[in-house]
């Protein structure tokens, strides 16, 4: 039985590996690169476990951070050589996922959180947002448990932008308003 889709033997899936790497702009973990390159149904998580450490021997990518990947300069150039190999709508869609993958990777980077335990058995929230240039916002909350911290940190991390925006409004309305 013939196997559909783009992915047919370990070079199809080293030749995705390198253009997906080729695109993304931070360092990606073996779970990330699986998540990128996932746009064709033959394409399996243990084809990327393998071939990413053959591709490190081969010198096209290198490890990074422990257990993340990018490309190097040997591979971006065989990429650049092979990447007219894809199906133009796998290319496409792993385009795509690189795409929204380095906007979430460089919004994150941004955005930081830390939740510490304090004397008193309570937890201090540090949540700041930054820009290209610098801080933007520091602010310290007082959370009574953990659990709390916690959450206070991740719900910062999806609507940092619109507490900044919050806070710049209502303190520069009532300046208006004056």
């Amino acid at each position: 039985m013939q196997r559909l889709g783009f992915i047919h033997d370990m070079m199809d899936v080293k030749v995705l590996l390198l253009l997906v790497l080729s695109r993304c702009n931070y360092p990606v973990s073996t779970q990330e690169a699986y998540e990128l390159c996932y746009q064709d149904d033959c394409l399996s998580y243990f084809d990327v476990c393998t071939a990413l450490p053959e591709m490190v021997k081969s010198g096209h990518i290198r490890q990074v951070e422990g257990e993340k990947y990018e490309i190097t300069d040997k591979g971006r150039e065989t990429a650049g050589l092979t990447e007219d190999s894809i199906a133009f709508t796998v290319r496409q869609r792993a385009e795509n996922a690189v795409a929204a993958f380095n906007r979430k990777m460089r919004r994150s980077s941004f955005v930081k959180t830390s939740v510490t335990a304090r004397e008193g058995g309570d937890y201090s929230v540090l949540l700041e947002l930054e820009d290209e240039m610098g801080s933007l916002m520091k602010l310290e909350l007082l959370a009574p448990d953990q659990r709390q911290g916690e959450r206070l940190a991740k719900l910062f991390e999806k609507k940092a932008e619109e507490i900044y925006n919050l806070t710049m409004t209502e303190l520069l309305d009532d300046e208006d308003n004056g």
